[in-house]
């Protein structure tokens, strides 16, 4: 999951806040969620407000949004939802 996001553009950094490893650009895009042991979650803070439809984000109250990858066949799934997923917090924070 790590790899997709940092190679689906440049532009995309990371550090660690809050415990966990979390991605930036003009914002925090997302973080893991390290209390998860079940499975992969990754949390977009703001993931109601990017443009687009992406099947895989889960949550309806508020602004943040999840998506959680079981195993690695989950991952590579989503590997194409989760680059446009990037793409578009971009485009819209460029």
């Amino acid at each position: 999951v790590r790899k997709i996001i940092l190679k689906a553009d440049r532009r995309i950094g990371e550090c660690v806040k809050w415990s966990a490893p979390t991605f930036t650009y003009n914002g925090n895009l997302a973080s893991f969620n390290p209390r998860s042991k079940q499975h992969v979650s990754l949390l977009f803070h703001t993931g109601a407000h990017i443009p687009g439809d992406f099947p895989h984000l889960e949550g309806g109250a508020g602004t943040a949004r999840y998506m959680k990858f079981s195993n690695k066949g989950e991952v590579d799934e989503r590997k194409e939802e989760l680059e446009r997923i990037v793409k578009a917090w971009i485009e819209s924070k460029s």
